[in-house]
Parts: structure tokens; sequence; C-alpha cells
């Protein structure tokens, strides 16, 4: 744990006891600070009342004595589509607003670290699409070259929750645009942008305020050095925000999946399955990609440069950093294989809640049985209609259903309701060679708790076929 420093005996209302909440007031109460808190759900109210926290209900003003500071929970809206009824109350009494990557940054560094050899470093990654991936490969190959490394934020344990850095360590964080947008103090050694598509509109006012909650990694954090996706405007204008002039490298390392960036002062790119990397106008390293199994498609190729750029950024050689893309095994739920039966291969996707990130799957494998559906995003699956050709059938479940038959008209499909019909439909079409692919561009809302108990269910039905 990394107790909050700053705050001792000190008032704090957290709202929210999910992961992040929960941890930010043990956090809080570690170091010193009086931690009253709030959720809207009964149980967590009670789990937090078995660990000895006081419970406030911010709408008794009695709850609101003595708090210096509101920490948000990153799912509680705090501007769009309209701020919480606690963070109005909090603003009409002049109480800062924040969240558990402000206490972070707040907190991480202390004076042990004047007596490090090495300096521990922050990693931070955002992006619409591959953040997790992108974290967890960060992480692996570190601790491949020997490196001692931990992550979290979004992925695994809360930022909070990690055990603070020792000599030489690295913390590599995964940011949503939530945690962004709010968090008082960011400041990564290192930041990562990997690429911006429509989502979570409605929470930032419209694609302009989802990038310029994902930009405050840059402009309020100025890291070292910037590793900016740069296939989207927002990419290329960001890194032109981030250099220091024209033509030189430092502190900007730009990455592409659909162009050659050979002209760039310090670029990673990845074409027809091979990594470069080019400094200067010359190229110093090169990688196939094809064969590594962790990181099937064209989305993980850019995923892998990202990791490869912040590896080469913290002082890892190309061959180490080589090695280490060939033992990486894949993340849960992100196009990972989880069977192969009758020569038929399964692959989950769960955490593809978008059409953007379901794009990104089927077009990394053939002869497709596609299972789709859940809670419906803006746009639903319109973009992905120049893909439907790579579709041998698709069947759609959840509340999206309906919606996505129509949009699929002409393209072989069916409407089959539940996981466990879609999966059973799927295995009775499909032939050798052809792939059985769960990427619902949709929440899970509807029949799921998370995208994990969708992926943990199709895995167990996966298993289940063995028997």
């Amino acid at each position: 744990m990394i107790p909050v420093r700053g705050l001792r005996d000190r008032r704090v209302l957290v709202l929210g006891l999910g992961r992040s909440g929960l941890s930010a007031a043990r956090a809080l109460r570690e170091g010193g600070a009086e931690p009253l808190c709030w959720d809207d759900g009964a149980e967590a109210r009670d789990a937090a009342e078995a660990e000895g926290f006081t419970i406030a209900d911010p709408k008794r003003d009695a709850s609101w004595d003595g708090v210096e500071r509101l920490i948000l929970s990153p799912g509680i809206p705090h501007l769009y589509p309209a701020p919480h009824p606690a963070v109005e109350a909090a603003w009409a009494r002049g109480i800062a607003v924040d969240n558990d990557i402000g206490l972070f940054f707040t907190s991480v560094v202390t004076p042990d670290w004047d007596q490090f050899d090495s300096t521990p470093k922050i990693v931070c990654v955002t992006g619409s699409n591959g953040k997790s991936t992108t974290t967890a490969l960060i992480c692996h190959l570190l601790e491949s070259a020997g490196r001692r490394a931990q992550m979290g934020g979004n992925i695994g344990r809360g930022v909070l929750d990690l055990d603070p850095p020792g000599d030489g360590e690295t913390i590599v964080l995964e940011l949503s645009s939530y945690q962004t947008e709010l968090a008082r103090m960011l400041q990564p050694d290192i930041a990562v942008f990997l690429n911006l598509s429509d989502d979570h509109l409605d929470r930032h006012g419209g694609r302009g305020g989802y990038f310029a909650a994902k930009r405050r990694l840059f402009s309020q954090g100025v890291p070292e050095r910037s590793v900016i996706g740069v296939d989207e405007v927002e990419g290329r204008f960001l890194a032109n925000q981030m250099r220091d002039g024209a033509g030189q490298a430092a502190p900007v390392i730009t990455l592409s999946t659909k162009s050659k960036l050979q002209k760039d002062g310090w670029s990673v790119f990845a074409r027809r399955g091979f990594l470069a990397e080019w400094r200067k106008g010359r190229q110093v390293a090169n990688i196939d990609l094809r064969s590594v199994p962790g990181l099937p498609g064209a989305h993980n190729h850019q995923n892998a440069c990202a990791a490869y750029a912040v590896c080469r950024g913290l002082g890892l050689a190309p061959r180490v950093i080589e090695a280490g893309l060939a033992s990486y095994p894949g993340l849960r739920h992100r196009c990972q294989i989880v069977g192969v039966r009758d020569g038929v291969t399964f692959v989950n996707d769960s955490k593809a809640t978008n059409a953007d990130a379901a794009s990104h799957a089927l077009g990394a494998f053939e002869n497709i049985h596609w299972i789709a559906g859940g809670v419906p995003k803006e746009g639903g699956i319109d973009s992905l209609k120049p893909l439907f050709g790579r579709l041998k059938g698709a069947y759609l479940i959840g509340e999206a259903a309906p919606q996505f038959a129509e949009t699929l008209d002409g393209a072989p499909h069916e409407i089959s309701g539940t996981l466990d019909a879609a999966l059973g439909a799927a295995v009775a079409a499909a032939e050798p060679g052809d792939t059985i692919l769960l990427a619902p561009a949709c929440a899970s809302f509807d029949q799921f708790a998370s995208f994990e108990k969708r992926g943990e269910r199709f895995e167990a039905l996966v298993a289940a076929l063995a028997d």
C-alpha cells in the first residue's frame, strides 16, 4: 500500500467503494487521514463498515462537517452528462474534488527515494483501445529483462494498493479518460497515447472533451518522454504540442501501424507484421511480430510498438525487448486464443466493447463465426460493414441483437439471444480452419456484470466442449 501523504488528521469523503474507492480509503487511513465513506450500494457500505470505516451519507449536511477533500471513484460523473449531487455539494462548499490517481501522484515520491541508486519511474498508458495489453506488455518486457515492475490503475491493482516502488523499479499504470480528467496531479516520467476513437462521449461532452481528458496526461503531467500514436489527427496534434522543436526526436517517440515514419526524429512503426525503429533518418532495429502468438493482428502490433518504445526509453536494448515479446502470453479477454477443437480456433475478445475494438479482432482472423451484442454503443456496428466479408456467420446476443441484425442485412446472421446459445450455434456451423470469435462490440451489463464475467463464461463454455 502507498499511504496518502499530506492529509494527516484531515477529514476526506470517499464516494464510491469499488476497487479504487476502497483502496483509497485504506491508503488515506494508513496516511493518518480520517476517511468517511459512502456508496449507493448497501453491500459496499457494509463491506467498508466491516473494515472499521465511518459511513457518511453525502445527502446529509452533517456529513460534510470538517471535510477538506472529496475523492471520487471513476464510474461517478463529475461533469457530464451531469455532475453527481455530491460533486455539486463539494463545489458549493469550496471542497476540492480529486481521485485516487491524484492521491497517488502526491504520495508516491518519498524521502526514501533520495537514498536510491536509480530513481523509480512511472509510466502511464492511455488511449481508446489497447491500454490494458500495452500496460501488461510493458510490465512483462521489463520483468523479462530482469527489471522490477508493477502494474495497476485500470488493470490489476488499484494505484494505492501498489507497493511503494523500490530502487530502480518501474510502475506502469493504465489510465482511463475518467481518471486523467479529474486527477489534480499527474506526473508520469513516460506518458503513452495510443489512439482515439469515439467512446464515453456522454461522459466528456463529445469527442473533443474526450480527447481533452486524455491530453491532460501530457499537458498537466509534462512527462520527460511522450510516446504517441499518430494514426489519428489528435495524435499528430499532440505529438507536435510535445516536441521541443522542428526535427528533434526527444522528448517524443511517434508510433504508427499505417505509415512509415522514416523521416520522423524518433519513431517506431509496424508494417506487414514487422516492427521498425528509426532514429534521425536511419533504421536501428527490426523485429518480426508475425510469429508472436500473444500479439495477433495489426492492433496488437500497435501495442507492441508502444511497449517497445517505452522500454527503449527506459534503456532496454532491441534484442532484449525482442526476446521478451516472444515470451508474452497475451492478456485475458483481449484477442485471447482459449482453445482449438476439431480444427476450430476459439478466441475470447470480450474486452472489445465498442465497434473500433471489435474491428481489430475481425481484421486479425479469417473464416469468422462472430458472436456480438450486449448493450450497444453510439453508432452501433455500421463502421464494421467493410469487414462483413470475413464472416461465415454472426450470432447476436443481448439488447443490441435486433439493431445489429438490421446492420448485418445481407450477411449471414441469426439472433441467438444468449452467449450459451450463440456458441452452440457457432460450433454447429464451424468447420476446420474456422475461428469462433467473441468480440461483442458492446458493453456487457444487460447479461453480465462485466466484460470479464462475459469472457469467463465464454471460456467455461469452450472448456466444456472438450469434456
